[in-house]
């Protein structure tokens, strides 16, 4: 959907005396991961690490939420995951080891409310890189799973070309809120990728950049009741229709 940003980074791999190579990738098939990373295999003489980044945002409560959003979001956000992994296996076993990095969401771990089936997918990519970690770790292949609130990138603008212009995959309250905590954020992208470098580099395998998510995610572990109190409130306005 974005050619030109990748198309960039390649050029300024190549600018710093890398090698790159930019192909395009429907994440919803599993012939092109295969076709994709066989190229790189070839091309680049292995695959190190795989980072499993594409995604969309979804709204909506349970009730509210209809069935083809939900499989709308879990065929790229989670089963994507799945194909990358699947694709990537058999060359990091044959090459003795890498790493693979799921690209999930503070929110697969917090659950706010009217983000249903975007959270139920973030939820089975961090199941799934546990997963993974377990299968894997025998053969010298990492996992690390990327769980980041709330930062300024591009997901709502991708996530409406990408569902069209006759899916509603976002309630208008909902996107409003998301938008404003987005672009209100003091953690950036480059924090977000900064973290994810250093946990791949020692083999970590949660990465929660932003510090008042870390505080939420062991409030929940270590008080599940108080936080399900605190959360109650901070998100209480995410259940208004307008």
């Amino acid at each position: 959907m974005r050619g030109e940003p990748a198309k960039d980074t390649k050029r300024a791999i190549e600018s710093a005396g890398g090698k790159a190579m930019f192909e395009v990738l429907d994440v919803a098939s599993e012939t092109e991961f295969d076709q994709v990373v066989g190229r790189v295999r070839d091309e680049l003489g292995g695959i190190d690490v795989l980072i499993n980044n594409a995604g969309v945002a979804t709204a909506g409560t349970v009730e509210d939420s209809p069935l083809d959003q939900w499989q709308f979001v879990f065929n790229i956000n989670f089963f994507g995951c799945v194909r990358g992994a699947r694709a990537v296996i058999p060359v990091m076993k044959a090459q003795g080891g890498g790493h693979i990095v799921n690209i999930a969401s503070f929110a697969g771990i917090a659950n706010p409310p009217a983000l249903a089936s975007y959270n139920a997918a973030k939820a089975a990519v961090i199941s799934l890189s546990e997963t993974l970690r377990l299968e894997l770790d025998g053969d010298h292949i990492g996992v690390t799973v990327a769980c980041p609130s709330f930062f300024k990138t591009n997901l709502l603008e991708t996530s409406r070309e990408l569902a069209g212009p006759d899916a509603e995959t976002a309630a208008p309250q909902m996107e409003k809120i998301t938008d404003h905590r987005m672009s209100s954020a003091k953690i950036t992208a480059d924090d977000v990728a900064a973290d994810i470098f250093d946990a791949v580099q020692r083999n970590r395998f949660l990465a929660i950049t932003h510090p008042d998510a870390k505080q939420r995610y062991h409030l929940k572990r270590l008080a599940p009741e108080l936080f399900f109190k605190a959360a109650r409130k901070a998100t209480a306005g995410f259940l208004k229709k307008s």
